[in-house]
């Protein structure tokens, strides 16, 4: 039994150990072969293939497109397209690069270890491999359909140009022709059936917004946008005006502020309200595709009316004249008034029937009925708006109540103005309808962008005047944290000011000709930023990253020059042993470079490759080679003026035939002050190559007074000799090492001349004393009854 009883024992222990044996490889085999992690990449293949049949759909639209009008909304299309890709581009990038992350850390397949080991790395690194380049197929395809689709913006541009200039120059009848007017009492019945068809789809809309059930809360929201147009659009124009009032300082940003209060309060009211009315007609089902291109058009077309009231609200601010920011008088400006909002009142009615034949594909001759309506509506509000000022302005005149004359911007748009109606009426009377519908849609979008941008520079303006005035908190903050005096401060106020307007000037001119009516702010920013960032400032690769990173750098950068030079120039230079001259050189040396290495880091901080800079390098070498060349050798001599130091501030110099003092060493010349205290500017290659007498060089220079007298022949020479040296034993300026000494220099018919010489501690007082010791010398001979000799005349 005892035996039997340790083989059972024993079996179950070798069951035991092999168990556990098991359990331990597969815990083993599970560590060295885990199951390949999957990255989420966000984006499947069917989301390519629906942006491959989006960019397919709107190929062949365009390919179809018979009209400049019908094009309008495919660039629109396009670049939406555009945004979807680089939306999914973006979401694909973290996952690529997590991806090369992990490949990254599981290296190449390790050759010497366990084949488990090395088959668990190889398998996962294929799994990842697979991965990876499935997310590179997709990165590619997104960029092939990013240029597709910037390809075919580029063609929709061309379309539309070539449509219009063909309907610009296509002659058609004259308003003055009866069968013009043909659609407005006889429509053709293929017309009138496309009409029905609109309005049919309409009037379903229409039924699902009121059916029953839904009648009330239609109700409540067609109030509610009624009331935020209405009653919000006063509200927050008050609101946003006593923020003004009470939070920007008294002046010129006020005002400007409070018109950009008042178109602000009309634009976000009215986009409320087109929402809330937009909500109401999608919120059973979506609208069909005819009703969406017409909803789409008629939701710009209203953001344009209201562009054009709230900013001519704005401009003229007939409630409060003092907040008004052009000079207009205030009966001009009453009389300008209604125009704006009649004008916006008839381009929201007409435009929105022409845009239903446009949508409904009507025939030739309803499409320019609508066109020549709203032209000459246009041309005809327009035209009475410069008849009604140019009355009212003729009896202020004759009253004497006209301030002062226009000036010549104003007389050059009031003729501008004037010239494009009468083009355009021209136009109506001989046939060219799309050419007067095309000026007179110029002239609403001049008007937009003129008034818009009139606001920003008035705006930039005034704040870079408030912020950089000497006497305001933030100018004081400046001049306290940059330790700047008040003309820098006003220097800095001029270049920012002058720049920012340029720069708007720039970006309005550009925008007139990427947008024209119908063109919402979206559109208009991203043309305006596919212009101005266009592959000329690609290649540089500056972003608004870049632009504030070299901001910042410069900035900071200056500061920081200025404040280590102030501690150099008032805590540790005086505190060494080096001269004056040898320390305002070193704080001009730092200066130099602490400006250059400033220059080289805003560089560096935009991102742009010196690579890139090639040209203006070469630029530079042609440069330098025939005019720069001066200016080069003057600042390589103001180097090594800096250096080597043979002069220095402070140094005595005379160079030819001119003798002051260094008072200081620029980059390109150096400043000599004269004894007349004027100052001379010599080039700082003239110290280098000309001859260079320094007068203190060394810092032990002694000066020399030497005078010389012609006396008579009957004179006690020794007596004369006696005189002359207690003349300048007894001056305190004349040191008693080297002693003074006369000389007998010459012996003449008509006398003999004695030279005495004397030094002294500075050359700077040789001029003095010297005046002093002649004044003794005179008085002593008087004395003693001794006259100077009279040289003889020259025949």
């Amino acid at each position: 039994m005892g035996k039997a009883l340790k083989s059972v024992v024993f079996v179950v222990l070798l069951c035991l150990m092999a168990q556990g044996g098991w359990a331990w490889a597969a815990i083993m085999s599970d560590d060295i072969s885990p199951q390949p992690a999957t990255t989420n990449i966000g984006v499947t293949a069917n989301d390519l293939l629906t942006l491959q049949d989006q960019l397919n759909n709107l190929k062949q639209q365009v390919s179809l497109a018979s009209n400049y009008t019908q094009l309008e909304g495919a660039q629109d299309l396009a670049q939406t397209l555009i945004q979807d890709v680089d939306r999914l581009t973006a979401s694909i990038l973290p996952a690529q690069a997590q991806l090369q992350a992990q490949l990254n850390v599981l290296g190449p397949v390790p050759l010497d270890e366990n084949p488990l080991v090395s088959s668990a790395i190889s398998t996962q690194r294929a799994a990842l491999s697979e991965q990876k380049d499935k997310v590179d197929g997709y990165l590619k395809t997104l960029a092939v359909l990013k240029q597709s689709a910037a390809d075919l913006i580029t063609q929709i541009a061309g379309i539309r140009r070539s449509l219009l200039e063909a309907e610009v120059t296509q002659q058609t009848r004259s308003i003055l022709n009866p069968e013009f007017w043909s659609p407005l009492f006889d429509l053709p019945s293929d017309d009138y059936q496309r009409f029905a068809a609109l309005l049919q789809q309409l009037e379903v809309t229409h039924q699902l917004a009121w059916q029953p059930g839904q009648r009330l809360f239609t109700v409540i929201l067609l109030l509610l946008a009624l009331a935020v147009w209405t009653v919000g659009r006063r509200w927050a124009g008050r609101g946003l005006a006593w923020l003004c009032i009470h939070r920007m300082p008294e002046g010129r940003l006020r005002r400007s502020a409070l018109a950009l209060a008042s178109v602000l309060a009309t634009v976000l009211s009215a986009s409320i309200a087109i929402q809330l009315l937009h909500y109401v007609g999608t919120r059973q089902i979506p609208y069909t595709p005819l009703v969406a291109d017409l909803a789409q058009y008629l939701e710009k077309l209203a953001y344009t009316c209201v562009l054009i009231t709230g900013l001519s609200r704005a401009l003229l601010s007939i409630k409060h004249p003092s907040w008004r920011l052009p000079d207009i008088s205030d009966p001009v400006a009453l009389a300008m008034a209604p125009y704006p909002i009649w004008l916006a009142g008839v381009l929201l009615v007409l435009v929105t029937l022409v845009q239903m034949s446009n949508v409904t594909g009507m025939s030739a001759g309803v499409v320019m009925f609508g066109r020549g309506i709203v032209a000459l509506a246009v041309t005809l509000i327009l035209g009475s708006l410069l008849l009604r000022v140019t009355k009212v302005r003729r009896a202020m005149a004759i009253a004497g109540d006209l301030p002062q004359s226009a000036g010549t911007l104003t007389g050059l748009i009031y003729a501008f103005v004037a010239g494009a109606l009468v083009v355009s009426m021209l136009a109506l009377l001989t046939g060219y309808v799309t050419m007067a519908r095309f000026i007179t849609y110029e002239l609403v979008w001049i008007f937009i962008i003129f008034s818009g941008f009139y606001l920003l520079t008035q705006l930039h303006v005034d704040t870079c005047d408030y912020v950089f005035s000497p006497k305001s908190p933030p100018g004081k903050g400046f001049k306290q944290m940059l330790g700047i005096s008040n003309p820098r401060l006003e220097q800095i106020c001029t270049v920012l000011s002058g720049g920012g307007r340029a720069a708007l000037i720039l970006i309005a001119v550009i925008a007139l000709f990427v947008g024209g009516v119908g063109t919402t702010l979206s559109q208009l920013v991203t043309n305006t930023l596919n212009i101005l960032g266009g592959e000329g400032l690609r290649k540089f690769n500056i972003v608004p990253d870049n632009l504030m990173h070299a901001l910042l750098a410069l900035v900071i950068g200056i500061y920081l020059i200025r404040t280590f030079r102030r501690w150099l120039d008032n805590e540790f230079l005086p505190k060494t042993e080096m001269d004056p001259g040898m320390c305002a050189s070193l704080s001009t040396l730092f200066a130099n470079l602490g400006y250059a290495a400033v220059v080289l880091l805003t560089l560096s901080s935009l991102g742009i490759k010196w690579t890139n800079l090639a040209w203006i390098v070469s630029a530079l070498s042609v440069g330098i080679g025939f005019g720069l060349q001066e200016i080069v050798k003057n600042f390589i001599s103001g180097l090594i003026l800096l250096t080597e130091r043979p002069v220095k501030v402070g140094d005595l110099i005379s160079i030819s035939g001119v003798e002051g003092d260094i008072r200081r060493i620029n980059v390109r010349a150096t400043e000599i002050q004269l004894s007349d205290r004027s100052i001379m500017i010599v080039p700082n290659s003239h110290l280098i190559s000309q001859n260079l007498r320094n007068v203190t060089l060394g810092g032990s220079a002694q000066g020399v007074v030497t005078l010389e007298l012609l006396l008579p022949l009957d004179i006690d020479p020794e007596q004369v000799q006696n005189l002359l040296l207690e003349a300048y034993t007894v001056h305190e300026g004349i040191l008693e090492k080297p002693a003074p000494y006369v000389r007998f220099s010459q012996l003449k018919p008509e006398g003999i001349t004695l030279t005495i010489t004397g030094y002294v501690a500075s050359p700077r007082t040789v001029g003095a004393i010297k005046s002093e010791l002649l004044f003794e010398i005179l008085k002593r001979l008087g004395a003693a009854g001794i006259e100077l000799a009279k040289s003889p005349t020259t025949p």
